[in-house]
């Protein structure tokens, strides 16, 4: 007989997998560099980081199995308490403690990482490169966890930051912002928020709006492609948030603030 724990479950959340939770596991169809991530991963939990899946098998049939994360995942339209300034500081937190473990976790080079999000000028470390709300777990009124590793890769950890800061500030037009949460959202005031809670150096806080302008660069060429691919997901939600010319308005408003985000940043 079926129980509960044999039952898939969908998690949902995800644009580029489909994901299903059986038990204490989660199922997912496995990134091609599937065996280098997992090594990777399994090395960062050795480390007595646990912020992290742990990977636990790859199957025959192409799909991974991956510990499941008990906690709660922000999903749009997102909940208050996902838009506060206090979330922006404690998911700075986990990505820098991810960052720290991360760094003492050798990677394979000669892996095919993905690029789609990368670094364009590599790094050190295994970067998680899409640190959004929606892969974040919160337990007990803190960031826990990162999930969906699928797009990690190479980099600086400044590129994870300006990612976060394009995700979290958000660096938004006020057109864009206008039909979300983060409508009223100081963004200089949160760009601070991120860099002290992260602890960023002088050095990379000024660095970071610019950076945050390559992260915006690279995030507007990955939409494409999968649109020019075909891929009905990315399409519907192109549509519906007004196609291409969002991400231009974007890129626009991030150059025209970017000494007032320095400011914000570095005085």
């Amino acid at each position: 007989m079926e129980t509960g724990h044999d039952r898939d479950h969908p998690l949902h959340g995800g644009m580029m997998n489909t994901v299903r939770r059986r038990g204490d596991r989660v199922l997912r169809l496995a990134p091609d560099h599937a065996p280098a991530l997992h090594a990777f991963l399994t090395d960062l939990a050795a480390t007595g980081f646990t912020g992290a899946p742990r990977p636990l098998a790859l199957n025959p049939d192409g799909h991974e199995e991956l510990t499941y994360l008990e906690g709660d995942v922000a999903l749009p339209p997102f909940p208050a308490w996902a838009l506060n300034d206090r979330t922006v500081t404690l998911v700075a937190r986990l990505l820098r403690r991810y960052h720290d473990a991360a760094a003492e976790v050798p990677f394979d080079p000669g892996a095919r990482w993905p690029t789609a999000l990368s670094d364009p000028e590599g790094g050190p470390l295994l970067c998680h490169n899409d640190p959004c709300l929606e892969n974040v777990v919160f337990r007990d009124g803190r960031a826990f966890a990162l999930i969906d590793f699928d797009l990690a890769a190479p980099g600086r950890p400044l590129w994870d930051v300006a990612a976060l800061a394009f995700y979290l500030a958000p660096t938004l037009d006020p057109e864009s912002a206008a039909d979300t949460g983060f409508r009223d959202a100081d963004v200089p005031h949160r760009l601070r928020l991120l860099a002290d809670g992260y602890g960023l150096s002088h050095a990379d806080r000024a660095l970071l709006p610019a950076t945050v302008v390559r992260y915006n660069e690279v995030s507007r060429a990955f939409v494409l492609d999968r649109v020019e691919r075909g891929d009905p997901v990315f399409t519907r939600d192109l549509e519906r948030l007004g196609g291409m010319a969002r991400w231009d308005r974007r890129r626009d408003r991030l150059i025209e603030r970017e000494p007032l985000f320095l400011r914000a940043l570095t005085e």
